[in-house]
């Protein structure tokens, strides 16, 4: 199963975050890059108590809370419009700690934002001298030089806040809008795109970059736009030659543009290397599909059958017990909102469904289809019955060493489904093979259920050999345990 993803990165930018907006008397700020705008950094209150810093004439250990204290004070009285209260408590760190990195920095910042770039350069080179560690503060330092049209110097100092911290966010925006300004359009937009992939997705950016990556997204946009028509000729020429046909180059053009996420094998339980992460199967990796798709009309005609005359036959297909974290899967736990009638369920072979529905057992039982036969694990085959309005939310699967079969038998219209960077919709009769360990996910957004007939299969990429001794292991160690049918790997 995914697990949530931790707060994005603008949320961990070190000890020197993005000037607060202020209320009352406002101060312009800083202009980059056509009207896109850039905050300056400070140091934030969570970092008094922390470890002292090296300063010129350091400030008494017990001091250090006091003098962060004070700068905080400072920036929340400005933030408030009381900007003579401000100015007062950072005169009074600044008397008490004149060589301290957080004050001299707020008073770089206030003296950018009252346009005396010199001034605020000084202070910034102080500050960095005092605490060489740190990027925001470089960042700064080159927000000043930029200001002093000092652009070589500028770029030198970005430089050193990205080997301190390669994804700091701020210095790859700004070392964009450098390249940028200075016509290198290219450079700009694979440094936006630098950038870009810094961001954690669903991460809400601060207010005071959310401008600048919009332009960013643009710049990065028409480069694209571009390098995709110099592409055009060299590729068409290549597709003449070998045909159209050539789905994995695409996926791999298209996470080259970074328009699509590469997706990997994530098993919840048995990792198998060396497999290929094929979010969906070539269809000619499967010939005995064919027989499976003649069978549609009476595998759903057996299915509706069922519907009809056996409905307590279905079970909820996400079973979990009360002491098992839930996680994504709390809404349709032990609900039939998906609900699935099992045919085999983990080896086991359910008889009297199987004697309700011998066409769909004959099409299973083929000769040539491979279905992995491991004593309480596998085979499993099963309606899968999702109900009108109901998603089932991105997870993966138990091992890379099986894939999954579905066969579309009753397809309403808006449905669904995902997996990895692909997403297709079923159709009735068609069937596809996918590798179930990728993230994946289902939707049903119509008013009427959605019903496909779902089995495992060995993965074609194994050998013989590596499925005889996957069957082995697997039914060692499910003995070792003495784990029963259905039970959690």
């Amino acid at each position: 199963m995914s697990s949530a993803r931790a707060r994005g990165p603008l949320a961990r930018r070190g000890r020197y975050l993005s000037e607060p907006g202020r209320q009352g008397q406002r101060r312009a700020p800083i202009r980059v890059c056509s009207a896109q705008a850039l905050q300056f950094h400070h140091w934030p209150a969570k970092a008094a108590g922390k470890a002292s810093v090296n300063t010129v004439n350091p400030a008494a250990a017990g001091d250090e809370a006091a003098i962060l204290g004070a700068v905080q004070a400072s920036r929340a009285a400005a933030a408030a419009g009381r900007m003579n209260e401000s100015d007062q408590l950072l005169v009074g760190a600044a008397q008490r700690a004149p060589n301290h990195p957080a004050v001299l920095n707020e008073l770089g910042v206030r003296m950018m934002a009252r346009g005396a770039a010199e001034q605020a350069h000084t202070l910034f080179v102080r500050a960095t001298t005092a605490d060489p560690k740190h990027p925001s503060l470089w960042a700064n330092l080159a927000s000043s030089l930029k200001a002093l049209g000092r652009r070589t110097e500028e770029l030198d100092a970005l430089e050193k806040a990205l080997e301190l911290e390669p994804r700091h966010l701020s210095s790859l925006l700004q070392k964009g809008q450098y390249y940028e300004e200075i016509g290198e359009l290219r450079n700009a937009a694979r440094t936006y795109q630098n950038a870009l992939a810094v961001i954690a997705p669903g991460s809400e950016p601060a207010p005071a970059v959310r401008d600048v990556l919009a332009h960013a997204r643009e710049v990065v946009a028409k480069d694209q736009a571009q390098l995709l028509a110099e592409l055009a000729q060299p590729l068409a020429a290549v597709r003449e030659r070998y045909g159209m046909g050539q789905r994995r180059f695409d996926a791999c053009l298209e996470i080259l543009m970074g328009r699509r996420v590469a997706y990997h094998s994530q098993p919840t339980w048995m990792y198998f290397p060396g497999l290929p992460a094929i979010e969906f199967f070539e269809r000619a990796d499967f010939p005995w599909l064919d027989g499976i798709e003649a069978a549609t009309e009476q595998i759903r005609a057996e299915l509706l059958r069922v519907l009809v005359s056996d409905r307590e036959g279905l079970q909820p297909y996400i079973d979990f017990p009360a002491s098992m974290p839930l996680d994504q899967w709390r809404s349709l736990n032990r609900s039939r909102a998906w609900s699935a009638y099992f045919l085999w369920n983990q080896s086991t072979p359910n008889q009297a469904h199987l004697a309700r529905c011998p066409a769909t057992a004959k099409a299973l039982e083929a000769l040539d289809v491979p279905r992995p036969r491991i004593p309480a694990r596998a085979p499993t085959a099963f309606f899968s019955i999702l109900e009108a309005n109901t998603k089932i939310p991105p997870h993966t699967g138990v091992t890379n060493t099986r894939a999954t079969v579905h066969l579309p038998l009753i397809v309403p219209p808006d449905c669904g489904f995902r997996v990895g960077g692909t997403t297709r919709e079923w159709v009735p009769g068609k069937a596809w093979v996918f590798d179930d360990t990728i993230e994946h996910e289902a939707w049903n957004l119509s008013d009427t259920p959605r019903a496909i007939l779902i089995f495992d299969v060995w993965n074609p990429c194994l050998s013989e050999a590596e499925r005889e001794l996957v069957r082995a292991a697997t039914d060692a160690y499910v003995r070792y345990y003495a784990l029963p049918p259905g039970s959690t790997l």
